[in-house]
């Protein structure tokens, strides 16, 4: 069935100077599970030797057994959980990716997604590269090895340079850790320390879970060096404006991570109780679609005064890969998820919150279910703006002709989802619940909202002119 989410990019760690630095790594990555559920793997080094472990499926189904460990061997470790936006789901892909380069071993691992990755790979098969993998992100390291710079550091500042797109990079060479944020800021990155060793992450929750301290964000266009001289920090690209991903607040973050300064908990709560002010409706009841919904759902049930119940109770053991043979089979797999809280829900008007809608396909069948436990009234109110663009910044998101919002007007989607009314947060008072007080200003919109906006901030360069690899490729 095809997805009606958008779906997690991936998440990235790493640990420098530190005995337990696997394990810490592999305790990072349970804790940024979230950001990705296909792949999962880590890079030591030991100061002569890396070691590596890489695999399909969760954290826990590669890095439980203490053997495995065990023989990732080193004080310094990074790691990766991976939600394929480029590249096919197989281990080639899997990261983070390492290649042996002119001036040693190197690591790396991705978050995000480069927008002019597939002219790049083809001028660099042309001039006789040959890859590896399916992923966007060997494409750096082949403009690494091209650079022959003085350092691994130089090198990855020289191939950076010539790509364009959103990233959060952690990488590794013989005896430094390095973390780099697009010049945009799009994707996420923060500096912790524990017991004095630095710390990189894709969210704080993965300091939180080591016990480590949270210093700062990395800075749009920072690269951050760490070795044993201490944590320096370059600025060599073209500063330009910050737009950080405003879907980070609304969904792919976990609510008890701080981003930019902000707990997300307490935006997406802000964001609730906004689409209140914005939208409200007589009603007896406000419910969250869980678990996305739950925050942005009280803080909606606040600024209403209502009460706020778990009508719809979550199932968290359902396996991913449960295999829907039937037809009649997959119209229950909403069910397989998510059950009715009857006592709750019969005879009421029900608000309906959820943190957005992309296909509508499973907004439909919450509805269904509500009604079924005997609502009376179902009003689904959004706590984003209506999705009516694709991203390309390291987001797997449907094409524009499959997003809701994109073919329908606001009647028609009430309609087609089965409730009887359907509002959204408008991107001004999205803005003004994340503390932009005067809302979205055009010259200055602070945040990436291009799946919202249609305002675009980085070339989509292989989009655009239509760049495509032969048709024998796996690539995208």
């Amino acid at each position: 069935m095809p997805f009606d989410k958008f779906n997690d990019e991936c998440g990235v760690f790493g640990i420098y100077a530190h005995p337990d630095a696997s394990a810490h790594a592999a305790l990072g990555l349970h804790a940024l599970q979230h950001r990705g559920q296909e792949a999962a793997g880590i890079v030591s080094y030991d100061g002569q030797r890396f070691y590596v472990h890489r695999g399909l499926g969760h954290v826990a189904d590669n890095f439980s057994n203490d053997a495995t460990i065990k023989r990732l061997v080193g004080n310094t470790a990074i790691g990766h959980v991976r939600y394929a936006t480029s590249g096919d789901t197989s281990l080639r892909n899997v990261q983070p990716i390492f290649a042996d380069l002119a001036k040693g071993g190197f690591a790396l691992c991705h978050n995000g997604n480069l927008t002019n990755a597939i002219s790049l790979r083809q001028e660099l098969v042309q001039g006789g590269a040959i890859f590896q993998s399916t992923s966007d992100t060997e494409v750096i390291i082949h403009l690494m090895a091209a650079a022959k710079k003085r350092n691994p550091v130089d090198d990855l500042i020289t191939a950076l340079q010539q790509v364009q797109g959103a990233y959060s990079l952690v990488a590794l060479a013989r005896d430094q850790l390095i973390g780099v944020r697009d010049p945009w800021g799009v994707r996420p990155l923060v500096l912790g320390q524990l017991d004095g060793s630095p710390v990189l992450a894709s969210e704080s929750c993965a300091l939180d879970i080591l016990g480590a301290e949270l210093v700062r964000d990395v800075e749009p266009g920072e690269v951050v060096v760490i070795s044993q001289s201490g944590v320096k920090s370059l600025f060599p690209f073209r500063t330009v404006p910050k737009r950080f991903c405003i879907f980070e607040y609304i969904y792919f973050a976990r609510p008890d991570s701080q981003m930019e300064g902000t707990s997300v908990y307490l935006g997406r709560k802000g964001i609730g109780a906004e689409l209140a002010r914005e939208h409200p409706v007589e009603a007896d009841v406000v419910v969250p679609v869980p678990d996305s919904g739950v925050a942005s759902a009280l803080g909606y049930a606040e600024a209403a005064g209502l009460p706020f119940e778990m009508g719809i109770i979550r199932n968290h053991y359902i396996g991913r890969t449960f295999i829907e043979p039937t037809a009649q089979i997959r119209d229950l797999g909403v069910k397989l998820k998510h059950n009715a809280n009857r006592g709750v829900l019969a005879g009421k008007r029900v608000v309906l919150v959820d943190d957005s809608i992309v296909r509508g396909t499973t907004s439909t069948k919450i509805v269904s279910l509500v009604r079924n436990a005997g609502a009376r009234e179902v009003h689904f109110r959004v706590a984003s703006p209506p999705i009516v663009n694709s991203c390309f910044y390291g987001v797997d998101t449907p094409d524009r002709d499959k997003l809701l919002a994109a073919n329908m007007d606001l009647a028609e989607m009430a309609r087609y989802i089965g409730a009887d009314s359907l509002a959204f947060v408008s991107l001004d008072g999205l803005y003004r619940a994340l503390g932009e007080a005067g809302g979205r200003h055009p010259d200055q919109p602070q945040y990436c909202d291009a799946c919202l906006s249609n305002d675009y901030p980085i070339p989509r360069t292989d989009y655009d002119q239509q760049y495509s690899l032969p048709v024998n490729s796996t690539l995208f």
